[in-house]
């Protein structure tokens, strides 16, 4: 069976930007829309065979976008990927920027999956860290979705937030689960450099945040949902297969601003500046900020790493097993990861300490040359 091809578009306009985020994104920038959008489509242009299977078009805030504006976006996608068919189609949208009108268009445009950006249902908490709606928007909106098409639902949920308490965090995830979601994405708060968190130095408590994420599990797990990555849990047949693409190291094209490819074994970055990455995309040529063919020791680290997101496990081939050998046996004794047949997998104490285990897997590696890697 020919793997499965990824297609990204990158949406970075938004309201407002969050206080927690680093992404590409950029808020008042409405002027420059029209002219982002053709650029996107003559980026598409360059790429005449490429064939996705998945679609996603996240942000920033895609859901940002005018109805007229979407409308501009599904035909530029239908023009210049006439053979797609998507097996999934995903939309991010926030809950103050999606409404009935822009529903329909989702609907008609064959978007199947929408991924909704709560964070938390504690109207408190939403303000503190910069978000827009109010929990009732966010309860008006996914009350739209199951009215007006036939969607599968994802909400985002952040836990360890500034000033939130375990039961804040726990009431949330219940309130949300009384919606019947089909899959819910869990994330910790991490303060990263050049976000407004960051200049205000808030930090996280990462004892609380662990019982956050622990009770969240349980709770999870009780209303049936498979723990089927570090970050996500669906319901069984909803699990994300645009993100699968990533985790199991396949190709995908991303278009726009910020955007990151692999294909044929070279990932290349977009530029992250939304005029430059215009300018130079009207110019004819691809807007690349940086591109690298990972060989390797760097290839096998970074197919162990993206592996071992999948709860299922990851089954090294022969070459990871002998160079990464001190690893593998470092993580089993660390209660970090365990073999089952011939996969690894994390433990569920290597799930809450999984960024411990991945950077095993990231340059520079302990007590491995690039010559053994390479025979």
């Amino acid at each position: 069976m020919k793997p499965s091809r990824g297609l990204y578009l990158h949406i970075p306009f938004c309201s407002i930007k969050c206080f927690y985020c680093d992404f590409t994104a950029f808020s008042g920038q409405k002027k420059i829309v029209s002219r982002y959008l053709k650029a996107l489509d003559q980026e598409a242009s360059f790429f005449p065979n490429f064939n996705p299977d998945t679609l996603y078009i996240g942000g920033g805030t895609p859901s940002e976008l005018s109805a007229e504006e979407l409308r501009v976006l599904f035909k530029m996608i239908r023009s210049r990927f006439p053979k797609a068919d998507f097996k999934e189609a995903t939309f991010e949208a926030n809950p103050e920027s999606l409404n009935i009108e822009k529903i329909k268009i989702l609907k008609d445009s064959g978007v199947n999956r929408i991924s909704l950006g709560l964070q938390t249902l504690d109207d408190r908490l939403l303000k503190s860290i910069g978000r827009r709606h109010s929990s009732s928007d966010f309860l008006s909106v996914f009350s739209s979705l199951r009215e007006t098409g036939n969607f599968s639902i994802s909400v985002d949920l952040m836990f360890g937030l500034p000033e939130q308490k375990l039961e804040d965090h726990l009431r949330s995830l219940k309130q949300v689960l009384d919606l019947f979601p089909e899959h819910l994405s869990l994330y910790g708060l991490q303060v990263e450099d050049w976000t407004l968190f960051s200049k205000r130095k808030i930090s996280v408590d990462e004892s609380l945040a662990r019982e956050m994420f622990e009770g969240s599990i349980e709770i999870l797990k009780t209303a049936g949902f498979v723990h089927y990555e570090v970050s996500n849990f669906a319901l069984s047949g909803f699990e994300s297969l645009h993100n699968r693409i990533y985790w199991r190291n396949g190709e995908y094209l991303g278009l726009g601003c910020g955007s990151a490819s692999y294909l044929n074994g070279m990932r290349t970055m977009n530029e992250d500046r939304l005029v430059s990455y215009c300018a130079q995309i009207e110019s004819g040529k691809r807007a690349i900020a940086s591109s690298e063919k990972l060989e390797g020791i760097e290839r096998l680290g970074e197919m162990a790493f993206l592996g071992l997101r999948m709860l299922e496990g990851y089954v090294p081939p022969p070459e990871s097993r002998q160079v990464f050998a001190p690893q593998w046996d470092s993580l089993i004794s660390r209660g970090l990861i365990e073999r089952r047949g011939e996969a690894f997998r994390l433990t569920q104490e290597g799930v809450f300490l999984a960024n411990q285990v991945f950077m095993e897997f990231v340059s520079p590696f302990n007590q491995i040359s690039n010559s053994e890697a390479l025979g």
